[in-house]
């Protein structure tokens, strides 16, 4: 399996964090994971940079989830809890980035790239962008607490239910009336769009602008339920084994509920 990389590049004020998997659409192995959270602290320990940008490779997806053959390695529920809470970990290293970040979203931006996208503070996408969490159809897991508290913030509790419970993405146009969108720009412009807004947060006051994202972050958090019980009963289950191997075999899950 070709593992993909994530690379850190620093170009003046601005850095830039691409996900290089196009021939998988950029879904995350564990080492992605890892080196976006290594470019993270990068990012962390750069006093001069002023924003940052994340992209995906290929411009057919910003990420298409975690790769799931990855979950073939799990036996029950403790693996499950296990997986989500690396998983927050990842999430919460860019959010504690303390630059403005942009995510430049071409095309599919599901499961965890959603995640990643929704961790970012600006969003602009390309008019073929979707956005979903088709677990529901396809293996048949489930998110944490922290997870679906930023989707429910970043697009609302209805929505987030079309996403969950139908398991439809949502197209670009609905994401930008949702305002998880902060614009949509056609795919031959929007390298162009990104540099023209970084230029704007460059100008603006560093100081302003990072304890205004501390703050705004501050608000968004709340003390969550523990969902541990909720993620070892979905992991565990007879129906996540399912899903994987029906995923694989290209096959639709015969779901059992069991």
């Amino acid at each position: 399996m070709n593992e993909g990389t994530v690379t850190f590049v620093q170009n003046g004020l601005i850095g830039h964090i691409l996900f290089d998997r196009p021939q998988a659409r950029n879904a995350m192995t564990w080492k992605m994971y890892d080196e976006l959270s290594q470019a993270c602290d990068t990012v962390i320990a750069t006093p001069d940079l002023r924003v940052l940008t994340l992209r995906g490779a290929g411009g057919k997806a910003f990420v298409a989830g975690t790769d799931i053959s990855q979950f073939r390695e799990f036996s029950d529920g403790e693996d499950g809890i296990e997986y989500e809470k690396k998983m927050e970990d990842y999430f919460r290293r860019l959010l504690s980035v303390p630059i403005p970040t942009v995510a430049i979203i071409e095309g599919w931006a599901v499961g965890g790239g959603l995640a990643i996208a929704t961790a970012c503070d600006i969003r602009i996408a390309t008019p073929d962008a979707e956005f979903g969490v088709p677990i529901a159809r396809t293996i048949g897991n489930c998110l944490s607490m922290e997870n679906l508290s930023r989707l429910v913030n970043a697009f609302g509790v209805s929505r987030v239910k079309k996403m969950l419970l139908l398991s439809e993405t949502l197209t670009a146009e609905e994401a930008e009336i949702a305002g998880f969108l902060c614009e949509i720009v056609p795919a031959d412009n929007i390298g162009d769009r990104a540099a023209e807004i970084c230029a704007r947060v460059i100008e603006n006051a560093p100081i302003t602008l990072r304890t205004m994202k501390q703050a705004l972050g501050r608000l968004t958090e709340s003390t969550l339920p523990n969902g541990d019980d909720l993620i070892r009963e979905c992991y565990g289950s007879e129906d996540f084994k399912t899903g994987i191997e029906g995923f694989f075999a290209k096959k639709a899950p015969v779901w059992a509920g069991k």
